[in-house]
């Protein structure tokens, strides 16, 4: 893999031509799947930094190829859709997509995206010290891992990009849209819904009570910060 390695799985050829072609014309690599079966062997075999990945593929759905590939891989994964309904967005985040695209999209909205989440932390860029903690979890800004006592929570990239941005400054309350510009700047897409949505997926796999959270606390009526260490 190449840092710069593009997956598009995208059924319809002329579309996959033609964000082939804007990603390109960007400088990256990137490869074309036309299937669901098809675009996971890819991921498997490429293992791409992003996928673009349609949600009405054959053979196996895009919400199908997303659930597996997060089975494995933590490539930033931007869904495609044909619908602007809700129902479609939170079901593909809640499997582990980044981030959305409503068809038809314009060549500057993509480029965007990925960008964007090409900008999105996977750790601490300069060295402060070991892991973070909050009672039993532990956040390791360097290494990238995220502990629960002995148990290691697998987080996509976007989900650790949440929760560290939150750790390096526990004593700190976090507005949605102050999130957002950490993690995703001006490139994020979907507004604040995906900042809850991203939060709640992180909660789960750490095992945090939604009712009384005891590592990613509710600010009312702003936003969200650490529990206390």
């Amino acid at each position: 893999m190449t840092a710069d390695t593009i997956l598009v799985i995208e059924d319809e050829p002329a579309l996959a031509r033609l964000v082939r072609d804007y990603l390109v014309r960007e400088g990256f690599v990137v490869t074309v799947g036309a299937d669901g079966e098809e675009g996971l062997r890819l991921v498997r075999e490429l293992d791409p930094v992003v996928i673009v990945l349609d949600i009405g593929l054959p053979r196996m759905d895009g919400i199908e190829v997303c659930r597996a590939v997060r089975g494995f891989s933590d490539a930033y994964v931007l869904m495609l859709t044909a619908r602007g309904d809700e129902v479609d967005k939170v079901v593909g985040l809640s499997v582990g997509a980044d981030d959305y695209l409503v068809k038809p999209f314009s060549q500057r909205e993509v480029v965007a995206r990925v960008r964007a989440m090409l900008r999105r932390p996977r750790g601490m860029s300069h060295g402060t010290g070991s892991a973070r903690r909050f009672g039993d979890l532990s956040v390791d800004l360097l290494g990238r891992e995220v502990r629960v006592g002995e148990r290691v929570v697998e987080l996509t990239a976007t989900e650790f990009a949440v929760l560290a941005v939150l750790a390096r400054s526990p004593n700190i309350a976090f507005s949605r849209a102050q999130l957002i510009d950490a993690v995703g700047g001006g490139g994020w897409g979907g507004g604040e819904r995906l900042i809850d949505v991203h939060v709640g997926r992180v909660r789960r796999k750490l095992g945090d009570d939604a009712a009384d959270p005891k590592y990613v606390r509710t600010v009312r009526g702003l936003g969200y910060r650490m529990g206390p260490g």
